[in-house]
């Protein structure tokens, strides 16, 4: 009798979470806006595009809760390796004044300006490589053998900088913080460092975002980069980054972001990641979510050349609210007579990917909205 009682009382725990994970998303549900974000586009409230694009700017400028930085980059080169047609470069550079970090950059043997690509990284939960799951490692790397692995699993074996360094491009990538150099920071120990910046006015998400428009600003003022034909490509976490970025600067001419682009309504769901805490604040801007949905914050890149990429199988992003954002964006796109500018691309047959088929079709939508 004592083992029954014994095992009802652990179980108690289980079930409580179980009720708790059913109960808070329509909890969550009921405070987002039931109808329209107080600063979605509508032309009923907005006199025009350029008006509303403005002050949905402004909000998640705001909603970083960083301030402005002016740090000198200091970069300094760590080391170099020739690779076929482009050389592979490690550098350290002040992003902030509290982060020093390490960058790699394919420069391609041409000596002219070039296009340039900012590759932003995934989460995936995997936290010994950052930039290496964009950027091949040198060849003396320990992280060779993951990062291997990680392109073998998203990205059909290749690595989307190499094969950009090949085409021509300047190529960056680096590690945000939690990963690789910069690492491990894991799980509990996000949210331990989320909450911590909460305590001093700051956020983790912010923290992020300022690094990438930091990260773009270097890029702008290398003289072997070709400042008017800057691009970003993200996949996941790394999307998410991306169009925020192509929403927060126009220094940004044309974005690519795979594998991450939804609606909060769709997201606020049992089992979402979203509501995990931990990995999640790196995307959470403090209240910036009662005021925009997410298709509103990466519909504020318009009317600058935009690619979403997703897959129908991919189940950390449901198909219906992918669709909705479609919708969402093809509205801002069409009011800034910029339809042509917007490209989204739903493959039902695909998941959680950035596989050979689509990176040939991003690498060519790329070539011609950066051709000179």
């Amino acid at each position: 009798m004592w083992r029954v009682v014994l095992l009802l009382l652990l179980a108690l725990p289980l079930q409580a979470n179980n009720l708790i994970e059913q109960q808070l998303p329509d909890f969550y549900q009921q405070l987002i806006p039931q109808h329209r974000y107080p600063l979605s586009w509508n032309k009923a409230q907005f006199s025009d595009i350029n008006q509303w694009r403005v002050k949905g700017r402004a909000a998640l400028r705001e909603a970083l809760l960083w301030p402005d930085d002016n740090s000198d980059f200091a970069a300094k080169l760590l080391k170099t390796e020739a690779r076929e047609g482009y050389s592979a470069q490690l550098w350290s550079i002040q992003l902030t004044a509290q982060s020093r970090v390490q960058l790699m950059l394919l420069q391609p043997e041409d000596t002219k300006p070039a296009p340039a690509v900012l590759l932003l990284h995934d989460h995936g939960a995997r936290f010994d490589i950052g930039k290496e799951k964009l950027i091949k490692p040198f060849a003396t790397d320990e992280r060779l053998s993951s990062a291997q692995q990680w392109a073998d699993k998203y990205f059909s074996g290749n690595y989307i900088g190499d094969a950009l360094a090949k085409q021509g491009y300047l190529v960056i990538a680096t590690d945000t913080l939690g990963w690789s150099n910069r690492g491990p920071i894991e799980f509990s120990a996000q949210q331990a460092l989320a909450s911590n910046m909460f305590m001093l006015g700051r956020s983790l998400a912010g923290m992020a975002a300022y690094e990438d428009l930091r990260l773009v600003q270097f890029l702008k003022q290398l003289p072997q980069a070709d400042s008017k034909r800057l691009a970003v490509l993200g996949f996941s976490m790394g999307a998410f980054r991306a169009w925020q970025l192509a929403a927060l600067t126009d220094d940004i001419k044309a974005g690519v972001a795979i594998a991450w682009l939804n609606s909060y309504q769709h997201l606020l769901t049992p089992g979402n990641n979203i509501l995990k805490g931990q990995s999640a604040f790196y995307m959470l801007h403090p209240g910036l979510a009662a005021k925009l949905d997410i298709p509103d914050i990466a519909a504020l890149a318009a009317p600058k050349a935009m690619l979403f990429i997703n897959g129908g199988k991919d189940k950390l992003m449901p198909q219906a609210g992918v669709e909705q954002a479609y919708r969402q964006l093809a509205a801002v796109w069409q009011a800034h007579g910029a339809a042509d500018k917007l490209s989204t691309r739903l493959y039902p047959q695909f998941s959680h990917e950035f596989n050979a088929q689509q990176q040939q079709q991003a690498f060519n939508w790329l070539a011609a909205q950066l051709a000179k």
